[in-house]
C-alpha cells in the first residue's frame, strides 16, 4: 500500500537544471522556498550546486538533519587526487521523506573499493568510486591527521598503494 502515501511530486519551481538522463529520485524542502533533490547522478543543494554521489564524503542523518560533508581535491597527482574534507553543511528537514534514505545509499554504493592502510606516522585511505555517466574508477586518497603528505617516501608508497588496488579492481580479460 505505499503508493497510496506516494510523495507529492516536485514542485516546478522547486526543480534544478537537470542533466541528459538524470531523473529525481527523492526530494524534501528546505525552508519555504527550497528543496534538497536527490537524482540519480548526485545531490543538488538549495543553492542550484550539485555535489555527484562521488564527491561527498560523508552524510549523517539525525532524524532531523541531513549534514553533508563534501570532498574537497588537496592535490592532483598522476593517476589519482588526494582529498580532504570540505566545510560541511547541514540542513533542517521536517518533511524528509526518502531523502536520507537515497542519500545514504547512493553514496555507499558509489564507494566500490576502499582499503586503509597504516604508515609509519598517520594512514592512508584508498578509495575507488564509481562515478555516474562515467566508465571505471575514479581513484582518490585520505590521509589521516598527522601523516606527512609531502614527503617523497609517503608519495611513492601512496602511487604503490593506488597501483595495487586499481590491478586488484581490474576487469579480468
Amino acid at each position: 500500500m505505499s503508493w497510496l502515501r506516494r510523495r507529492p511530486k516536485l514542485p516546478a519551481s522547486l526543480r534544478p537544471a537537470l542533466g541528459p538522463e538524470e531523473r529525481v529520485l527523492a526530494w524534501a524542502p528546505v525552508g519555504e522556498s527550497q528543496a534538497l533533490v536527490a537524482t540519480n547522478r548526485g545531490l543538488w543543494l538549495p543553492d542550484g550546486k550539485k555535489l555527484g554521489w562521488h564527491e561527498i564524503h560523508k552524510a549523517a542523518w539525525s532524524g532531523r538533519e541531513l549534514r553533508i560533508t563534501p570532498a574537497e581535491v588537496a592535490e592532483e597527482r598522476d593517476e589519482y587526487v588526494v582529498l580532504i574534507d570540505g566545510p560541511a553543511v547541514g540542513f533542517l528537514l521536517l518533511e524528509p521523506g526518502e531523502l536520507p534514505d537515497q542519500v545514504r545509499a547512493r553514496v555507499t554504493r558509489s564507494v566500490a573499493y576502499t582499503s586503509h592502510h597504516p604508515l609509519n606516522s598517520g594512514g592512508v585511505r584508498v578509495v575507488g568510486r564509481r562515478v555516474p555517466g562515467e566508465n571505471g574508477l575514479s581513484w582518490s586518497v585520505r590521509y589521516d591527521a598527522g601523516t606527512p603528505v609531502k614527503l617523497p617516501a609517503v608519495v611513492e608508497l601512496t602511487g604503490e598503494l593506488v597501483s595495487a588496488a586499481q590491478g586488484a579492481t581490474a576487469p579480468s580479460d
